[in-house]
């Protein structure tokens, strides 16, 4: 609850010292006692990823002005730990995986806490959730554990119909550029075509072509949803 109280307060507008301290003061064994399964987990860190996102960068949004020293930097307090953006998405919720490697590459020497609290089997769905504080981001939802599964297919279907375009005479498909950017995560090109016919982007996969849109990196700060 404490993920999802800390982003409900984001949204409404009010303080959120008192439940970050909290967040911060847990021992990392009452964390992995909580987050009993992936679902729990993934709540969790993405409410916590996205509402530090937010709290971050109304704060300071010339922070954005350096992407990459925004992600690396350890800004993040829980648990005991200074965690960063990167390591939140790649390490925990992508299990591992080496920022730069597309899905395709583990860090073979993640440290205590990331093997204690990283999930067990990466979902493609949390790049349709996470929301890094960019215009072309998916907009900010609450995830609650036991809801997680359908919200996150109503998030994905959404998300994917409002970013993709596919023209029927050219038998092309343009989309967003999480595709590109995280493929293996998707199961590389014939992965990326199952999904878009999963969710009824194309109707089918045969000779498709796919283009990447450019991402939009626009600061904005107000793109909420409820799923």
């Amino acid at each position: 609850m404490l993920s999802e109280d800390f982003l409900q307060n984001v949204k409404d507008g009010r303080d959120t010292k008192i439940i970050r301290d909290r967040i911060a003061n847990l021992t990392l064994e009452e964390l992995t006692n909580s987050l009993i399964t992936d679902a729990h987990r993934l709540a969790f860190w993405i409410n916590v990823y996205n509402a530090y996102i937010l709290v971050i960068l109304k704060e300071d949004p010339e922070a954005y002005n350096d992407k990459s020293t925004f992600f690396k930097k350890e800004q993040i307090p829980i648990a005991g730990e200074r965690f960063s953006f990167e390591k939140i998405e790649h390490g925990i919720i992508r299990k591992s995986q080496w920022a730069l490697g597309q899905g395709r590459i583990r860090r073979w020497f993640p440290n205590t806490y990331e093997r204690k609290l990283r999930i067990n089997k990466r979902d493609y769905r949390v790049h349709f959730a996470l929301n890094c504080g960019a215009k072309d981001c998916p907009p900010v939802a609450i995830y609650h554990p036991e809801t997680l599964e359908s919200q996150l297919n109503t998030g994905t279907a959404l998300f994917l119909k409002q970013n993709s375009e596919y023209y029927p005479e050219k038998n092309e498909v343009a989309v967003t550029s999480l595709f590109n950017w995280f493929r293996g995560d998707f199961g590389g090109k014939n992965g990326i075509k199952k999904i878009l016919k999963e969710f009824e982007v194309i109707p089918n996969t045969q000779d498709i072509d796919i283009s990447y849109k450019n991402y939009d990196w626009t600061l904005d700060l107000d793109n909420w949803t409820h799923l």
